[in-house]
């Protein structure tokens, strides 16, 4: 193979890899608004869209196992494919949690919101910033970009807690909310970890970087652990 069909090649691995975000980005915003509007329709097209980006991650990955396979690329190359097939797999687990919001929708379209929702939108215009910001981070091999979009998902964690704050108190003045918020609570719980998907991606983009792997987490898998106990507390109490 020429250099030149090589670059293009590797050219290709990152388009597939914008190309899937863009997608991911798509199911993130059109899952929240259906959300908001309690549009059954619009979830239903969520989940239809989810298949079609389990097809593309595949490809994606099966073309970058395809690159070390046949051409055994080195150093900075070797390490951007290894990124990229990772990115696959977080970029299909976000859409999974798209599908995951749009799910509750469809179970709970006979229900009227337990209230208007603020904070789960913008919990999701964060997350979409910071994929966008993320992916921008790997194409341009951009370190520093990459350490400001992990630091930002502290902000989605922020507001994830006083979701669940304010949820837990319609929970305890009225037992009859207890399914709603409950369900709520699971849609903020899917974007919080869109957040997480993200800060994933801008590890991968400093190792493509600097050849290091570097947890970025910032306390995120104790906090995690804490939540991840308070969603099933919920659960158990519906």
């Amino acid at each position: 193979m020429t250099r030149a069909a090589y670059d293009h090649q590797i050219q290709s691995l990152r388009d597939d890899v914008v190309s899937i975000a863009s997608m991911v980005d798509k199911a993130i915003a059109r899952a929240v608004d259906a959300l908001r509007t309690q549009d059954v329709d619009l979830a239903r097209d969520v989940r239809r869209e989810d298949k079609l980006i389990n097809a593309a991650r595949w490809r994606g990955e099966e073309a970058a196992i395809l690159l070390i396979a046949t051409q055994g690329p080195m150093a900075g190359d070797l390490r951007m494919i290894a990124s990229a097939h990772q990115i696959f797999t977080d970029l299909e687990r976000m859409a999974d949690h798209a599908a995951g919001i749009a799910k509750i929708v469809m179970e709970t379209a006979d229900e009227a919101l337990l209230k208007p929702l603020v904070d789960i939108p913008r919990m999701s215009l964060i997350a979409r910033e910071m994929l966008a910001d993320s992916i921008t981070a790997f194409v341009e091999r951009d370190e520093a970009l990459a350490r400001r979009v992990a630091i930002r998902d502290d902000e989605v964690d922020v507001l994830y807690d006083q979701v669940y704050r304010e949820l837990l108190t319609y929970m305890m003045a009225d037992p009859t909310t207890i399914n709603r918020a409950t369900r709520l609570l699971w849609a903020a719980h899917n974007v919080e970890r869109i957040g997480d998907r993200v800060t994933n991606i801008c590890e991968r983009v400093i190792f493509t970087i600097t050849g290091e792997f570097e947890e970025m987490d910032g306390g995120r898998k104790e906090r995690q652990k804490s939540r991840d106990a308070a969603a099933s507390a919920s659960t158990a109490l519906g």
